[in-house]
C-alpha cells in the first residue's frame, strides 16, 4: 500500500506508545500533544480501530464533532475547546467500563493526509475480583452473620486512598493495611502508574532509581499487616497513583490497594516590571553548619548555591547571574527564601530548594511555582500604530539607558545619553519606532510601533540600566497583531481577489509591494509600471493589479490559478520615494481542497472539477500524491493512455468534450485503499498554467460522499459552507 506523504512539521513527529491501568467507574485523561496551530484546518480524531465505527471523539474547526461517534462513548468523552489552538489534544474519558479496554489512537488529519500522533493502551479492570462477586451472590444470607468474610473482603471495598501533602514536608505515608499474619514468603511490591518499582519487601534491589534511598517500610510488615510505605522529600514530581500488591510465592495476587498522592506546590504570581519577587522556603528543623542550600529550576539549572557560610556565584547558571539573593544568616533563622530580581516571562518556572549534607544525604526539598504575568496588547494589522506601555515611578538619571528588545533578542529601540541610537536598531524595525522626547523626566518609556503586522506578534522587553550591567528595571509587553481579513476559496477557482484599499491620497512616486509570509515578492508596482522580473518564480504571470491604483487607492491583488500551496499570509506595503512605510495591510488566504470519500469495492468514483473559458488547444494533466501520471487529455489526441502510470491503466476516463464544456472531472474505476491520497489537476497551454485544482480522495468502508467548496469567495472567518449533497464534512 502506498503511504501518505506528509510535509513540513508532520515529518518530525514519531509515534509514542504508553499504557495505563485503572479500575472501572473512574475517569482517565489520555494525553496527546501536537502543534496544530502550524496546520491548515486540521481535524483531530481519537479512534479505536477494533470498533465500528472507530471514532471515539472528533474535533474539527467547522464543528459537528460527534455525528459519527461510536455509541459506546456517547456522553463520556470531551476535549478542551481551545485544543486546535494550544495543541493539547488530550481526551477525557469518564465512567470507565471494562469494555473500554483497548488501544486509543490520536490522529491529526489535514488536506495532506492523516498522521497517527500517539497510541494510548488502556486497561480497565473490575472494581472487585470476579470470585468476590460470585461469592457475594451465593452467600448473601450467610454474609449477614459472617463477619470474618466481610473482614477479608474489606480490602476490596476500601481499595483506594487520597493523600495530600505540602511540598517541603520531610516525608509522606502511603497507607496500606491488611489482616495480620500474612504468609511468611509473601511478596509486597509498591509501584506507580508508570510501572516503576517504588519499594519491594523483601528485595530492595528491584527499586527504580527515581525512588532509590527515599522509601521505608515498618519492620515485620507481614506479621503486623501494616504494609504502608514512607516516601521521603515529596515534590510534585511524585504526584501519582501508587499500587500496593501482595502476592504468594506462586504469584497469586492476595491483595491490591491504590493510593493517589497529591503534593501541593505553593504558587507565587508577580507582574513583569516588579523590582523583585520572593520565592518562600522555610523550615522548622535545625540545620547543621555544613549544610548546603541549592536552588534549581525545572531545567535543573543552578539558580543559587550557598555552602560553608557563603554564596557560590561561580556555580550559578549565567541566566541568573547577579539576580538572586538569600538571607545572610539563613542557617540560624531557617529562612531559605530566594529573592529573584527583575522577573520576566522567561522566569516563569518551578523552582526547587534542596538542603543537603554530603553528596546524597538530602535533608529537605521544597518547590515553588513562579508565574510572571505579562500584560497583553491586541491590535488589528490595519491599524496605523500600536502603543507598548512602560512607565516607572522612580526618577531616572540623565545617564540612564533605555532599551527595547523583542523575544528574539533583537534591538527594537535604543535611547542613551538623551538621544535615540537608530544605528543600533535592528533593520526590521527601522523607521517604525517612536518614544516620548522627555521620557527620563516623565518616566513614560512607552514605545510606539508603526504599521504593525502579524510578524510583529512578540514579547517585547523594556530594559532600563545605568552603567555596565546595572539593571534598574525590566518590564514586558505581549503584543498580538490580528489579521482581520480572511479570504477562503476553492483550489479550482480561476482567481481570487486579495483586498487592499486606502482613503489616503498616495504620492505619484509611491511604491506598492505585495509579499507572502516567507517574504517572497508577489507583485511590485513602482514609477507607473509593474516589475515582473523581480517577482518570485511561483507568482510570475499569475497576478494582476488595477492600472490606476495610486489615484483610486485600490491596491487589491488578483491571484490566478489557485492551488492549496497558495494558502499564505499576504502583506501589501506602500513606501514613499525615500523608503518610509506609508501603509501596511495583511490578508490571510485559505485555499481549500475538495474532499471525496468512497467505499472500497465501489464500481467507480468521480473526482470533480468544472471550470469555464478554456482554449481548445489546452492540455489537462492529472497526477497523484506520488507524482505518478494518472490521466493526460488533449483535444488533438483525446485521452493519452500511453503516458499513464501502470497502476491507472484502463481505470480512468474523461468526457470527450471536456475542454468545450469545462467539465474536467476524472472518473477512477474500481477504487481501492491504495488509491487514497491527493490528486492534482493542472490545465496548461504551451507551458502556461491556466487552471489548477487539488482533490483529496479517501477510500474506506461506507457510502460515497463528495464535498466541494462554495462557488462564491468568502471574505470572512466563518465556518466552511458544505455541499448540500452531504450533511457533514468528511475527515
Amino acid at each position: 500500500m502506498k503511504k501518505l506523504l506528509l510535509v513540513g512539521i508532520l515529518l518530525h513527529v514519531s509515534l509514542k506508545v504508553s499504557a495505563v491501568e485503572i479500575l472501572e467507574g473512574g475517569s482517565i485523561l489520555l494525553s496527546c500533544d501536537f502543534p496544530t496551530d502550524e496546520l491548515v484546518r486540521p481535524t483531530v480524531a481519537w479512534i479505536r480501530s477494533d470498533l465500528s465505527p472507530p471514532i471515539v471523539h472528533k474535533l474539527q474547526p467547522e464543528g459537528g464533532q460527534l455525528e459519527d461517534q461510536n455509541r459506546l462513548y456517547r456522553g463520556r468523552t470531551s476535549m478542551k475547546t481551545d485544543a486546535l489552538t494550544t495543541g493539547d489534544l488530550s481526551l477525557n474519558l469518564t465512567k470507565l467500563q471494562v469494555s473500554d479496554t483497548g488501544t486509543y489512537t490520536c490522529t491529526v488529519r489535514t488536506s495532506k493526509g492523516e498522521l497517527k500522533v500517539t497510541n494510548r493502551e488502556l486497561l480497565v479492570k473490575e472494581q472487585f475480583p470476579s470470585w468476590v462477586k460470585h461469592l457475594l451472590v451465593l452467600l448473601v444470607p450467610v454474609l449477614i452473620v459472617s463477619a470474618g468474610l466481610l473482614f477479608y473482603c474489606r480490602h476490596y471495598f476500601m481499595s483506594e486512598y487520597n493523600v495530600e501533602v505540602d511540598s517541603g514536608e520531610k516525608s509522606v505515608l502511603l497507607p496500606c493495611r491488611s489482616r495480620p499474619l500474612l504468609p511468611g514468603d509473601a511478596r509486597v511490591e509498591w509501584s506507580d502508574n508508570r510501572y516503576r518499582t517504588v519499594h519491594v519487601y523483601q528485595n530492595g534491589s528491584d527499586q527504580d532509581q527515581f525512588y532509590r534511598n527515599r522509601t521505608k517500610m515498618n519492620k515485620n510488615p507481614l506479621r503486623t499487616g501494616d504494609l504502608s510505605v514512607t516516601l521521603e522529600h515529596p515534590t510534585d514530581e511524585d504526584n501519582n497513583i501508587y499500587t500496593c500488591r501482595v502476592s504468594s510465592r506462586e504469584g497469586t495476587i492476595l491483595m491490591k490497594k491504590q493510593v493517589q498522592l497529591k503534593v501541593k506546590v505553593p504558587q507565587v504570581e508577580v507582574d513583569s516590571g516588579e523590582e523583585s519577587v520572593l520565592l518562600p522556603c522555610r523550615t522548622t528543623v535545625t540545620l547543621p553548619g555544613d549544610a548546603r542550600v541549592e536552588w534549581r529550576d525545572r531545567g535543573d539549572r543552578k539558580v543559587h548555591v550557598y555552602e560553608n557560610g557563603s554564596d557560590h556565584p561561580g556555580e550559578q547558571n549565567w541566566f541568573y547571574y547577579n539576580r538572586t539573593k538569600m538571607n545572610e544568616d539563613l542557617l540560624r533563622t531557617r529562612d531559605l527564601s530566594l529573592t529573584l530580581e527583575h522577573p520576566t516571562d522567561g522566569d516563569t518556572n518551578i523552582y526547587t530548594c534542596i538542603v543537603s549534607r554530603g553528596k546524597e544525604n538530602i535533608l529537605m526539598k521544597k518547590r515553588v511555582y513562579l508565574q510572571v504575568k505579562v500584560p497583553q496588547v491586541v491590535v488589528d494589522s490595519e491599524e496605523k500604530s500600536v502603543l507598548l506601555p512602560c512607565r516607572t515611578t522612580f526618577q531616572l538619571s540623565r545617564d540612564a539607558k533605555v532599551e527595547w528588545r523583542d523575544g528574539g533578542d533583537r534591538k527594537v529601540h535604543v535611547y542613551e545619553n538623551s538621544s535615540d541610537h537608530p544605528q543600533e536598531q535592528n533593520r526590521f524595525y527601522k523607521n517604525r519606532i517612536k518614544m516620548n522626547e522627555d521620557l527620563l523626566r516623565t518616566g513614560d518609556l512607552s514605545l510606539t510601533l508603526e504599521h504593525p503586522t502579524n510578524e510583529d506578534t512578540n514579547i517585547y522587553t523594556c530594559i532600563v540600566s545605568r552603567g555596565e550591567g546595572n539593571i534598574l528595571m525590566k518590564k514586558q509587553v505581549n503584543l498580538r497583531v490580528k489579521v482581520p481579513q480572511v479570504v477562503e476559496v476553492d483550489s479550482g477557482k480561476k482567481f481570487v481577489l486579495l483586498p487592499c484599499r486606502t482613503t489616503v491620497t498616495l504620492p505619484a512616486d509611491a511604491k506598492v509591494e505585495w509579499r507572502d509570509r516567507r517574504n517572497r515578492k508577489v507583485r511590485i508596482y513602482e514609477n507607473g509600471s509593474e516589475h515582473s522580473e523581480e517577482l518570485d518564480q511561483r507568482y510570475r504571470n499569475r497576478t494582476k493589479m488595477n492600472e490606476d491604483l495610486l489615484r483610486t487607492g485600490d491596491l487589491s491583488l488578483t491571484l490566478e490559478h489557485l492551488t492549496d500551496k497558495d494558502t499564505n499570509l499576504y502583506t501589501c506595503s506602500v513606501f514613499s520615494r525615500d523608503g518610509n512605510i506609508l501603509m501596511k495591510k495583511q490578508v490571510d488566504l485559505q485555499v481549500k481542497d475538495c474532499q471525496v470519500e468512497v467505499e472500497e469495492g465501489a464500481e467507480s468514483v468521480l473526482l470533480p472539477f468544472t471550470t469555464t473559458g478554456l482554449p481548445e488547444d489546452a492540455g489537462v494533466f492529472w497526477w497523484d500524491k506520488d507524482s505518478s501520471r494518472v490521466h493526460f487529455f488533449e483535444k488533438k489526441s483525446s485521452d493519452q493512455h500511453e503516458y499513464q502510470d501502470e497502476h491507472y491503466q484502463n481505470r480512468t476516463n474523461m468526457k470527450e468534450d471536456a475542454l468545450k464544456t469545462g467539465d474536467l472531472s476524472l472518473t477512477l474505476k474500481r477504487p481501492t485503499e491504495e488509491d487514497s491520497g491527493e490528486y492534482r489537476c493542472r490545465v496548461k497551454r504551451e507551458g502556461e498554467l491556466l487552471r489548477a485544482k487539488n482533490i483529496h480522495l479517501k477510500v474506506k468502508a461506507g457510502t460515497v460522499r463528495v464535498q466541494d467548496q462554495p462557488k462564491d469567495i468568502k471574505t470572512s472567518s466563518s465556518s466552511t459552507e458544505l455541499s448540500p449533497l452531504i450533511p457533514y464534512q468528511s475527515i
